[in-house]
């Protein structure tokens, strides 16, 4: 009997092992989960990084231009009714350009000529001789051979006024030979050019009396 109750107990302890030995059991392989699928279709939206240019660039250098453009005038008056105002103008070293106007004259030409002296302390006389810094004679303003204060001659119209522009080169604002400080002079007769064969053509142009004159100073007009 008690041989029987033995085996009985061995069988049991085979047959349902204890609640421990389960708990140290490894669970059943269940088998890998399956793989994640990603469903985005398109393109990918992650920006390149792009590296930084860390270079700094220099800034130029602020150009100032100073005015090129000088300026002067001269205000005409004389003894008589006659008077007027001259301007000038040069840009760099290039031509100035003389705007006249003059009223109060004879209808017709009048030599009008740039003189040496800037000097009216006895009237139109004492501004001296025709601008002549290269020693040359008498001549019309487009000659190669003239004064270079000869400017030819400005025309009145029936009213007694003359209006002219007149562009030369050998009457320069700045520089040594500067017609800065010197005068105009309005003529009372037509300058010959050197060319009517007068005692005074080659100097003067025969032009006669000087009817009015300003002296040329700087100006911001």
């Amino acid at each position: 009997m008690q041989a029987a109750v033995a085996a009985m107990a061995a069988h049991a302890v085979l047959a349902y092992p204890t609640f421990s030995h389960a708990l140290l059991s490894p669970l059943p392989n269940l088998g890998s989960p399956p793989p994640l699928v990603s469903a985005f279709r398109g393109v990918s939206l992650r920006p390149t990084p792009t590296p930084l240019a860390l270079s700094a660039v220099a800034p130029k250098p602020l150009a100032v231009v100073a005015a090129a453009t000088k300026k002067a005038v001269a205000v005409l008056k004389g003894t008589s009714s006659v008077e007027g105002v001259v301007t000038l103008a040069q840009e760099d070293d290039g031509p100035t350009t003389v705007n006249v106007r003059v009223t109060g004259l004879t209808p017709g030409p009048h030599g009008f000529h740039l003189h040496e002296y800037g000097d009216t302390t006895n009237g139109c006389i004492s501004t001296g001789a025709h601008f002549n810094p290269n020693n040359m004679t008498h001549g019309a303003p487009e000659d190669k051979v003239r004064h270079a204060g000869d400017l030819g001659n400005i025309v009145a119209n029936a009213d007694g006024v003359a209006e002219a522009t007149i562009v030369d080169t050998q009457i320069p604002l700045s520089g040594p030979n500067a017609v800065v400080g010197r005068a105009f002079v309005v003529h009372e007769l037509e300058d010959d050019l050197g060319k009517g064969g007068h005692e005074l053509s080659l100097s003067t142009g025969n032009a006669g009396g000087r009817l009015a004159c300003g002296v040329v100073g700087l100006t911001l007009l």
